[in-house]
């Protein structure tokens, strides 16, 4: 995708990773849509940061889905950019899943139903656009399993799968797509992740993450130099050491 003058969707980019992105991509002189559930943290971001766009949307609900990509649309028809940010991680102690199937189940429905729902939402209209990108989120994890959190791993490998297949089948089309594969950041996703010495930092992660943006428009993935280690362990041949070092330092 091109770094600048593009109209981008962000759901599930109220804090974390998505916040950052978006605030970096418009600093980039993109016009961007902020989507969450919270009202309250949609007019808080709109007021620090004007010029921003904010939608309320919750990604586990179809309907919600589905009014959002209408009001979206109607406010910015020219959008040509998705990036389908939302996404939750739970710890799980497979010992007892009687315990764990309801995170279990959120986990899928908000990972990968979410990611399904909005790209059906919007490839019809992003068919339209000139030059248009979807950019799924998928986890070092998708290739490298943390102990802790297995319905994550499982999540995040559907949409490695899913991105790799729609590239296939729009690859007649003007529609791009490009997975973004980031390792542990420094984040709330997990509690203590915001301060683990192991995850990025987030500002060092955004900051490169828009630079390979900038100097690889062609690029199916953008993988930090940080991730690559998860993402290539089975294909370098040490994917037994890199389980074991991720989990090693786990603090789970």
């Amino acid at each position: 995708m091109n770094i600048s003058g593009n109209t981008i969707f962000i759901p599930g980019s109220t804090g974390g990773i998505g916040l950052a992105l978006a605030l970096a991509l418009r600093a980039k002189g993109n016009t961007v849509i902020i989507g969450g559930r919270r009202a309250d943290r949609l007019r808080s971001i709109a007021a620090e940061h004007p010029g921003i766009d904010t939608v309320q949307i919750d990604t586990t609900d179809p309907a919600s889905i589905e009014s959002a990509a209408k009001t979206v649309l109607t406010r910015h028809p020219d959008l040509n950019v998705l990036v389908t940010m939302a996404g939750i991680m739970r710890v799980e102690d497979w010992h007892r899943p009687d315990s764990i199937l309801a995170n279990a189940e959120s986990v899928l429905t908000t990972n990968v139903l979410g990611p399904i729902r909005l790209i059906a939402a919007f490839v019809e209209h992003l068919q339209t656009r000139p030059d248009a990108t979807i950019v799924t989120v998928s986890s070092g994890l998708a290739f490298t399993p943390l102990k802790a959190t297995p319905t994550y791993n499982a999540s995040k490998a559907a949409i490695h799968m899913l991105s790799e297949s729609l590239r296939l089948q729009l690859a007649d089309t003007t529609v791009k797509v490009v997975e973004l594969v980031p390792p542990s950041v420094q984040t709330t996703l997990l509690p203590g992740q915001e301060t683990s010495d192991f995850a990025m930092p987030l500002d060092d992660f955004v900051t490169e993450v828009v630079a390979l943006l900038e100097t690889q428009p062609d690029a199916k993935e953008i993988q930090v130099e940080r991730v690559k280690f998860l993402r290539h362990a089975e294909s370098r041949g040490s994917y037994e050491e890199a389980v074991q070092i991720l989990n090693t330092n786990d603090p789970h």
